[in-house]
């Protein structure tokens, strides 16, 4: 409500100041400028009194910034213009300023800083959202759970979008495809294209329009895959893949600069053919994700091999020493007791200097 002169205000419908306090905005410059000065039967100060507003607060001529303030809000609005994701934090560090005088002048301003928000990935209006399936879920075999995402690539004029299908159990990436668009029909395209290679038990993405669609839902549904969709308090249900996109850009979309599309498929398909099929990884001892994905040799068995070969390692080493026998029961000083007995040590360990005997007590 900008101006709303009290003179208006006549018939039954405006009568009381019930009708005016339900109505009127709260704010004191707005209910500044509803006061006529030159009402016929109002005065001043019974227009103030009718719309809450102390007669102080009409007479008072507000201050300007100052000269101060209007030098730093001309240097915030250039380091925006140059840096438009810099916020207050930002701008006091620069500036050498409190945050709170940051936050107040990029108010007046009217700028704010640049970066991804909340709530991103939202269902479109008559969208069915199916509820996660991941919780308290361990998977164990190739094709239990596949899932899906989009992310960005970035160019030299514009950005493309791109999808991929994986298999979280190898996190093997079974499809992929490129559009300039962010309708759903990439998305399907490349489930589309992993559907002939497999079928999962499971298939999750977020809440997306695009994975949200019935083109999309119906496919899995129609293929007797079980959707699952992120909920609310789910976010590692999605690091395989965010681990994925930064490797991708780190390096192979940030070390070059796609002129057009054409570019962009042809060099990511080159590299997303060599991390699959080439690039080794340390966490399967190194093996690819294409060969944990067709022999179902994950990282589970992986760890298990390199606890086993440690073990191994531990007790030749012991083995070979004059006395084998495990370290804590070589040394009494590292053995675990129960809460009952307490030991104490008052001197060196005797492997260090047999000459001096070890005193323990026992309480």
């Amino acid at each position: 409500m900008d101006g709303f002169p009290l003179g208006q205000c006549s018939g039954p419908q405006f009568s009381g100041v019930e009708w005016l306090k339900k109505n009127l905005p709260r704010s004191a410059e707005v209910k500044r400028r509803c006061v006529e000065t030159d009402h016929e039967s109002l005065s001043v100060s019974r227009q103030c009194q009718l719309l809450g507003l102390a007669r102080s607060s009409w007479y008072h001529a507000p201050q300007g910034e100052s000269a101060e303030n209007l030098a730093l809000m001309r240097a915030i609005d250039e380091l925006y213009t140059k840096r438009p994701f810099s916020g207050s934090r930002t701008v006091c560090k620069k500036l050498g300023i409190n945050r709170k005088r940051a936050q107040r002048l990029m108010r007046l301003l009217g700028l704010e800083a640049v970066y991804p928000k909340r709530s991103t990935s939202r269902p479109a209006p008559g969208h069915k959202v199916f509820p996660s399936l991941l919780r308290n879920l361990e998977i164990l075999r190739p094709n239990h759970v596949w899932a899906s995402d989009i992310t960005s690539i970035p160019m030299q004029h514009g950005f493309l979008y791109l999808t991929a299908v994986m298999d979280l159990f190898s996190r093997n990436v079974l499809s992929w495809r490129l559009s300039n668009t962010l309708t759903g029909a990439f998305c399907v395209e490349a489930l589309d294209a992993a559907f002939s290679r497999a079928t999962p038990e499971i298939f999750n993405t977020d809440q997306g329009a695009q994975f949200t669609a019935t083109a999309f839902t119906s496919r899995l549904v129609e293929s007797g895959v079980a959707v699952s969709m992120h909920e609310r308090g789910r976010a590692l249900d999605n690091v395989f893949f965010e681990r994925l996109w930064r490797t991708v850009k780190e390096e192979e979309v940030y070390l070059r600069e796609y002129t057009d599309g054409w570019q962009a498929e042809e060099s990511l398909g080159s590299y997303i053919d060599y991390y699959c099929n080439k690039r080794r990884h340390q966490s399967l001892k190194y093996r690819t994700h294409a060969e944990v994905y067709s022999s179902g040799w994950g990282e589970r068995n992986v760890r298990a091999q390199v606890s086993a070969e440690t073990d191994s390692a531990e007790d030749k080493l012991h083995k070979s020493r004059p006395d084998h026998r495990p370290v804590a029961a070589r040394d009494p000083l590292r053995r675990s007791h129960g809460p009952q007995t307490e030991w104490r040590s008052t001197l060196v360990k005797a492997e260090i200097c047999p000459t001096i005997e070890v005193h323990l007590e026992g309480n």
